[in-house]
């Protein structure tokens, strides 16, 4: 098949091109390239690379292919922040430019990368399924939910886009990022002998390495799109839904017994415990592969093997501290 992965280039695309790869796909990347520096070593090149920015999305670049992949946008709460009306032009108004391009070339299948920070604060005691109340708390957030519903706009019978609201991020990438919970604690732990908490821990939040969600991406491009497409599924696994403090003693267990320390309740509200069982049901070849532990070891391991343990306080693998550096040029 031959997909179009918009955010090639970034922390999760630069993971997804690879894989789809060697399941036999054949990948362009389109990618504003941002993030092109922001490298820990070479990461496997998409077999074509095309320059572009999905709020001038053209139309050409769909020349010859089968299917999308759409990543590209504003990829965090912190960074939505920064400009809530440049995340929604580019998280809502991108997508729905690329969608429409799309439905017009005939290309049918389109899976959307989506999230669950929609789902904002719950109380943690009832996983959240896809029919519960969204409560998105950040301007990223908010344009997961439009963008999802700019796509149902457009669905027919022939145009099946399909929402993945991916758990929360994290694991080893090429193009690593450190402002994801589990990264960031275990560059902490290794470079600083401290797993260092921006909250008192309590927040639940739902894991999925990035490999996995390669696989969820995987499962959807080869759907049947008259019984799936057009619907939005929770992507992740019920035993990786942990508390933050949870987080923090598995990596300081596996940093050698280090510290944990902690900030007083407030702050961050976003806190939710999410159930998975439609994408189960939907997909049955979807099965994440990564738990918690194993990619806190494979995370240490190959920064170890880099000689990167001390990146921590590297501007390049923040998003929010890179665009703001990329703003003042």
């Amino acid at each position: 098949m031959n997909v179009l992965l918009t955010g090639n280039l970034g922390y999760v695309g630069t993971v997804m091109s690879a894989y789809l790869q060697t399941k036999g796909h054949r990948v362009r990347g389109f990618d504003r390239g941002y993030f092109n520096e922001c490298a820990l070593e070479h990461p496997v090149p998409a077999d074509e690379q095309v320059e572009g920015d999905v709020r001038s999305f053209d139309a050409a670049a769909l020349l010859g292919i089968d299917a999308i992949v759409h990543l590209a946008g504003l990829s965090n709460d912190p960074l939505g922040e920064l400009d809530p009306q440049l995340t929604h032009d580019v998280n809502v108004g991108g997508t729905g430019r690329l969608a429409r391009a799309a439905k017009a070339a005939g290309i049918g299948r389109f899976v959307f990368a989506s999230s669950c920070s929609m789902y904002g604060l719950a109380d943690g005691t009832v996983a959240l399924d896809e029919t519960c109340p969204q409560n998105p708390l950040t301007a990223y957030a908010l344009s997961k939910v439009e963008a999802e519903a700019a796509l149902r706009e457009l669905t027919d019978e022939r145009f099946r886009p399909i929402s993945l609201r991916f758990a929360t991020a994290y694991g080893y990438s090429a193009r690593l990022r450190l402002d994801l919970v589990v990264n960031n604690l275990v560059a902490s732990a290794l470079a600083r002998d401290v797993v260092a908490l921006e909250s008192d821990g309590s927040p639940w939040r739902p894991l999925i390495h990035v490999e996995d969600m390669a696989r969820a991406v995987e499962c959807a491009l080869e759907a049947d799109l008259g019984r799936l497409g057009g619907d939005a599924y929770n992507a992740g696994t019920e035993s990786e839904n942990y508390q933050i403090i949870a987080i923090a003693r598995e990596v300081a267990a596996r940093c050698g017994g280090v510290p944990i320390t902690a900030k007083p309740p407030g702050g961050d509200h976003r806190s939710y415990n999410v159930a998975f069982g439609k994408i189960r049901a939907a997909f049955p070849s979807f099965r994440p592969v990564w738990t918690l532990g194993t990619g806190i070891d494979d995370l240490i391991a190959r920064l170890r093997a880099l000689g990167r343990t001390a990146i921590v306080d590297d501007d390049a693998y923040y998003r929010l501290r890179k665009i703001r550096a990329l703003a003042a040029l």
